[in-house]
């Protein structure tokens, strides 16, 4: 999964939320594929339990919250572990994790495109990662950035790839 794609992520709005609400409390449900490394995003009010597996817990879990001052920021979670597996297990799904946690984070984005449209200041909100763990070195909170930060890379990366491979075939 480690390359975001555009064409291997599926979007689905879960009724009754739109593009265009809720804003604060909408949740984003990120599941993937190994075989076929395609994402599944779903957007709602709530957050898709059907399509979590719950062996794997292997899902991206976010939603728009406000603080205490009124700012608004992205804030998500993934399940690193709550015992059951030991520190070495552990500390290898803690890496995958934050390994994979930008391409994660630019299929909630990038499929969520339309929503900016209606609230572009949320493009310069912080981003924040809450990374769940019985062990404390991996119990972190990390900062990942802004939606804009992630739409730039894509649109950069996509327009070097299709730039070099234009002047290639000339």
């Amino acid at each position: 999964m480690s390359v975001f794609s555009p064409q291997k992520l599926s979007v689905n709005l879960i009724q009754p939320a739109t593009f265009a609400r809720p804003v604060e409390g909408r949740k984003y449900t990120l599941t993937h594929s190994d075989i076929t490394a395609e994402l599944f995003l779903d957007i709602g009010y709530v957050y898709n339990d059907k399509s979590i597996d719950p062996k794997k817990h292997d899902e991206v879990l976010a939603e728009w919250k406000k603080d205490s001052h009124g700012r608004v920021s992205l804030l998500g979670g993934v399940y690193v572990d709550g015992g059951e597996f030991s520190q070495k297990i552990a500390r290898n799904r803690f890496g995958i994790f934050k390994k994979e946690m930008a391409t994660a984070l630019k299929g909630i984005v990038y499929g969520d495109q339309p929503f900016y449209v209606y609230y572009p200041f949320l493009l310069n909100a912080p981003i924040f990662i809450h990374y769940l763990s019985i062990y404390p070195e991996f119990r972190q909170i990390i900062y990942y950035g802004t939606p804009r930060q992630h739409l730039n890379q894509i649109y950069q990366t996509s327009f070097t790839y299709d730039t070099v491979h234009r002047n290639a075939s000339k």
